[in-house]
């Protein structure tokens, strides 16, 4: 029963969510509430939205709800501001006279089951400057890390994974 209701009532709650997305990001693109743009962007979307409704779950995404839809704006606030302090980070070692810094590469786990969850962990771990990631086995991420703070997994994946796990665990629940 319990499938059969995830089929008739998921698809109209999925194209919903991806449509209200797709148009989001169609006005912060345009930046504009003219109502040609405004009449495109909502055609735009309900094509894309049909067309990508009843891919999305093919992909092995999450269905979508609003509790997912905040905790990814959170996760991608997150990211961003990560990304900053790396890139702050990075500047500050490669102008800096003595150039500090310990590279090596780490191992950390993860805690997340689904392969798309771990390719965005691994794929956000990379677009931090200063880190990038070499490979994933199983629950493993082996990574190259420009000043390695600690090679224990347990103190390294607090150090670089965590941050973003704790929000990909919540999406991907």
């Amino acid at each position: 029963m319990a499938e059969k209701e995830y089929e008739s009532d998921r698809p109209i709650k999925t194209f919903v969510y991806l449509f209200v997305i797709l148009l989001i990001i169609w006005l912060l693109l345009t930046s504009s509430f003219n109502w040609q743009e405004l009449g495109i962007g909502i055609l735009v979307s309900t094509v894309l939205a049909l067309f990508l409704h009843k891919r999305y779950r093919e992909l092995g995404l999450p269905p979508l709800s609003l509790r997912r839809i905040v905790w990814s704006i959170m996760y991608v606030a997150v990211l961003m501001k990560e990304i900053v302090l790396a890139n702050l980070d990075v500047a500050y070692r490669v102008i800096h006279p003595k150039m500090p810094i310990k590279p090596g590469i780490v191992m950390i786990k993860t805690g997340l089951k689904q392969d798309i969850a771990k390719l965005i962990l691994a794929n956000s771990i990379t677009l931090t400057p200063g880190t990038f990631v070499l490979d994933i086995w199983g629950d493993r991420i082996l990574i190259h890390w420009i000043n390695v703070r600690s090679e224990e997994t347990v103190e390294a994946t607090r150090i670089v994974g965590e941050k973003f796990e704790r929000y990909l665990k919540v999406i991907f629940a």
